[in-house]
């Protein structure tokens, strides 16, 4: 099976952690980014990185993609970026994975579960148990294509999760593939440091 897109949503500007882009956060000494980079693992290149109306030094192989406009941001601008990026490449067809950047744990099976978990739907998304994570999703391009359009348009849903609901989307909880939530983010200086603190009790995280 040909290896899906990828995109790390990265244009968050920290507000909450004192104007610090996440990305270049660390954990156990690694940047945000470069461990979400490092766990989507096989994808079809080049990596996408969706940063906002910032700048980010970014991992090899990886291509920033700037939101459209002004009015709209956001994780659905970021993705919105990426398809639209993808299109302005002759890329209309196939999937592409999105990912936020501010989960130092993300699953190194992320990719491949939501792949098979897919089947005939528009895309899937990852949840753990009552807490819906709409960043991290696997969506058919064919679903997604006119979103460039409706933002450039100002006419594109406000969020991932309408998005989401307006086609055939399936939850794919990690409960019973994980030992912990693997999609907790990073916010405030408090999670800094208690993700931290999970990481020291994770050798391989």
């Amino acid at each position: 099976m040909t290896p899906p897109h990828a995109v790390i949503i990265a244009g968050g500007e920290g507000q909450r952690l004192g104007g610090v882009r996440k990305a270049e956060l660390k954990i156990a000494g690694r940047r945000l980014i470069d461990r979400v980079a490092s766990a989507l693992g096989t994808i079809a290149p080049p990596l996408l990185v969706a940063t906002g109306h910032g700048s980010l030094a970014l991992p090899a192989n990886t291509i920033g993609v700037p939101d459209l406009n002004n009015t709209l941001g956001g994780p659905l601008a970021g993705l919105a970026a990426a398809v639209d990026w993808l299109e302005e490449h002759g890329i209309t067809d196939g999937l592409i994975v999105s990912s936020a950047v501010d989960t130092p744990f993300l699953p190194t099976d992320f990719v491949a579960v939501l792949t098979a978990a897919l089947e005939s739907h528009a895309a899937v998304y990852a949840k753990w148990g009552d807490e819906f994570y709409p960043p991290h999703a696997l969506w058919r391009l064919s679903a997604i294509a006119t979103l460039p359009a409706r933002v450039r348009a100002g006419t594109a849903p406000k969020s991932l999760k309408a998005l989401l609901g307006e086609i055939d989307a399936l939850a794919q909880d990690w409960q019973a593939l994980s030992a912990f939530n693997p999609f907790e983010n990073l916010n405030t200086l408090a999670d800094l440091v208690r993700l931290g603190r999970r990481a020291r009790t994770l050798p391989d995280a």
